[in-house]
């Protein structure tokens, strides 16, 4: 007999909008890893195909480090919770994804087209980089000073300035950077009004839909351009390098091409503006702690990785399993569905003390907002590099800082974090 999660539960799993409702969430989770850690969700009206939840620590590292036993395919993240299987496979001619990119890949293929773009991300790579993102940082900051003394951070720091560093690494022109944002918006904030650009609340799921297919399509054909710039006049970036790329001897198809352009463009930026947002959500809430960091610089690493598991910017990813199996005591079959929701992991107490506390001292923090094994983030180094570098120039110019109104969280079940945080503050 499968352990079942309530109605109500189940409804607040799968709402985007009770991930904007942060507390009464974690609430919901740690009455669930207590009572029924790997639980079975029935949506409401058949709204979605039924999925096992697991909320602790262990469990999801467990899965996330078994590739061969839990499949990234057929049905990977947050789509398939929006009615939108059906209508995905209709537009994509059968595929249950309307992106196909390294997030959806199982092995082999996975680690095949990882490789193609990973040394770009690794340490020694970036190290180089390092000049132009303190430039920028100094630059970001300069705006916010000229806003100042009150602002809303995101829109000034946290949104643009991992998206314009992510775009340089791609070779994406910075005049298409407002757009490259909108897009990602659309198709990752799709449930939220603010986000998804009709400022309409409660739309239907088919509306939802059409935004997130319209921002993928929107997404293909600007890169579908950029390949045949890059094609024609190779340069020294990612796009290059995806472009003119080959996996056993063949050039990258057309939908997996445009994948893995839409995956690095909005995922490699969104998810370190989420972080960054909270970070300086933590340091506005505690004056002492921002006053602590800026005397004390060896501080700022443990903020930076606190900041990422006390937000966890990817909230789930779903896994099918390839067999029967066991796992935390309930039997699995071939064929389950299973959410690993990092937030819930990332809250867990028999890991972190206090999760819920923002800890930037905590000791041994092995998070998994950015995954584990096989399908762990490509672009983890860049994001702690990022909010290093920026953190660093925040506290050389900015004195005291302090919330200055309530922030708010984004509607979305996948991607997630805050969309406003205003802030008030003095220069130094």
């Amino acid at each position: 007999m499968r352990p079942m999660i309530a109605a109500a539960d189940a409804r607040q799993v799968i709402d985007p909008a009770a991930y904007a409702e942060w507390d009464g969430l974690l609430d919901t989770f740690d009455r669930l890893r207590a009572e029924t850690p790997v639980g079975w969700v029935e949506a409401p009206s058949g709204q979605h195909p039924p999925f096992w939840l697991l909320t602790r620590y262990d469990d999801v590292l467990t899965v996330s480090k078994d590739n061969a036993t839990f499949l990234n395919n057929p049905q990977t993240v947050v789509f398939s919770l929006n009615d939108g299987i059906a209508f995905a496979q209709q537009v994509t001619g059968g595929s249950p994804h309307l992106v196909a990119s390294l997030v959806t890949f199982d092995a082999p293929i996975h680690m095949k087209y990882r490789k193609l773009t990973q040394e770009w991300f690794m340490p020694k790579n970036l190290r180089q980089l390092e000049g132009e993102l303190r430039a920028l940082a100094g630059k970001t900051v300069d705006r916010l000073i000229a806003e100042g003394p009150e602002a809303d951070f995101c829109k000034l720091v946290a949104a643009p300035y991992p998206l314009h560093v992510v775009m340089q690494i791609l070779g994406v022109p910075e005049e298409d950077e407002p757009r490259m944002l909108m897009l990602t918006q659309q198709m990752f904030g799709g449930q939220d009004e603010d986000l998804n650009q009709s400022g309409l609340k409660d739309l239907p799921p088919e509306a939802i839909t059409q935004i997130i297919v319209g921002a993928v399509k929107d997404f293909e054909a600007y890169f579908a351009r950029l390949t045949a710039q890059k094609h024609a006049n190779p340069t020294d970036d990612v796009a290059s390098t995806i472009a003119i790329a080959t996996v056993d001897g063949e050039p990258l198809n057309d939908r997996d091409m445009m994948g893995y352009y839409i995956i690095v463009a909005a995922a490699g930026h969104d998810t370190t503006s989420a972080s960054t947002a909270g970070a300086m959500l933590a340091l506005a809430r505690d004056p002492e702690q921002w006053a602590r960091v800026r005397a004390d610089r060896s501080l700022l690493p443990g903020i930076v990785e606190e900041a990422i598991r006390w937000t966890t910017p990817v909230q789930h990813f779903m896994r099918t399993a390839a067999r029967d199996v066991e796992l935390g005591g309930q039997q699995i079959a071939a064929g389950d569905w299973l959410m690993l929701n990092y937030v819930a992991a990332n809250h867990d107490p028999a890991q972190f003390e206090e999760p819920r506390r923002f800890d930037a001292a905590r000791a041994d923090n092995r998070h998994l907002a950015f995954g584990a094994g096989a399908h762990k983030c490509l672009g983890l180094h860049l994001a702690r590099l990022e909010m290093r570098v920026l953190f660093e120039t925040l506290l050389d110019r900015i004195e005291t800082i302090e919330l200055a109104g309530e922030p708010r969280r984004a509607k979305s079940t996948f991607v997630g974090g805050l969309k406003t945080l205003p802030i008030r503050f003095t220069a130094a």
